[in-house]
């Protein structure tokens, strides 16, 4: 074996039923999809989405972008101290540099990703060609392969599409927590007909529905799949995780001795329990959950 299969993925990532009466005395059934387990640094839909870049990298530096709790940051990281990569992270706050760094970011240099911090207007135009060249050329990385953040692109989306095949047998809706929205584009994309995907953005904006259209069109050439989102679930928007969402989170912990990761898997399950008991699934729908990630300890 060489490269990624070294890392001994568990794939496909086992599914998980839960007897949970929120949803059974609706007639439903609920389902976790554990992506959570496929690998113990590069979790859940990290994985399929980096693992066909990281392969297209070829040994190049990586460089990629997010915030200061990105998990997809993380990830990266992580895969780079894996795999002997080395990867740069581009983060989002020029004021960050003066401040120490927090444990998501120490956990990304301890890793060995070298940190470039830029202003926020830099961060918004960064897709831009010019604006990309400026910092790459800053960061001193104007030969690395570039993976946009959140890790959604082309590949990405591609290599999304086997979660949607592993779910097509046993479930009928595939819910899923959405940042960037590659995940859901592709998941959607390898769903077979007469199952959708449901997507929960944890970002307030409303401006994902199209994003995944774009990501959908670049990579398959039209839009694939039934899938929607429900935009309700943010609880304000990224890394906000209030007092009911942690209550909520801790009890599912207690329910089903599952880890719960706040910034997307406790809003996925909370939009599910909520939307269960607004009755918008009919008797007999056996709805997965997709968990994503596990809590950063």
């Amino acid at each position: 074996m060489t490269g990624l299969d070294t890392l001994h993925p568990r794939l496909p990532s086992p599914v998980q039923e839960l007897s949970d009466p929120r949803f059974t005395r609706h007639g439903l059934r609920l389902l976790l999809k554990r992506d959570d387990l496929i690998h113990p640094e590069i979790v859940g839909n990290k994985w399929r989405k980096l693992a066909p870049n990281l392969t297209a990298a070829a040994g190049r530096t990586v460089v990629t972008f997010g915030g200061a709790y990105s998990n997809h940051l993380r990830a990266t990281a992580a895969a780079g101290r894996l795999l002997g990569l080395p990867t740069v992270g581009v983060v989002r706050g020029q004021e960050l540099a003066r401040r120490p760094l927090n444990p998501s970011l120490t956990r990304c240099a301890a890793d060995g990703m070298r940190l470039h911090f830029v202003d926020r207007s830099t961060y918004r135009d960064k897709t831009e060609p010019a604006t990309l060249a400026r910092v790459l050329r800053a960061a001193d990385a104007e030969d690395a392969y570039v993976v946009p953040e959140g890790g959604s692109n082309t590949l990405a989306v591609r290599g999304c599409r086997a979660l949607g095949e592993e779910l097509s047998g046993p479930a009928d809706v595939v819910a899923i927590a959405c940042g960037t929205g590659g995940t859901l584009a592709g998941l959607a994309a390898g769903l077979s007909p007469g199952r959708r995907a449901l997507g929960i953005p944890v970002l307030r904006g409303g401006f994902l529905t199209a994003d995944i259209e774009s990501l959908q069109h670049r990579a398959f050439g039209t839009r694939r799949g039934e899938w929607t989102l429900d935009d309700r679930f943010h609880f304000g928007g990224y890394a906000r995780t209030p007092p009911e969402l942690e209550a909520f989170a801790e009890d599912f912990e207690h329910r089903h001795g599952v880890p719960v990761e706040r910034l997307y898997v406790a809003k996925l399950l909370y939009g599910l329990v909520t939307l269960a008991e607004e009755g918008a699934f009919a008797r007999g729908t056996t709805v997965a959950a997709v968990v994503t990630g596990r809590p950063f300890p």
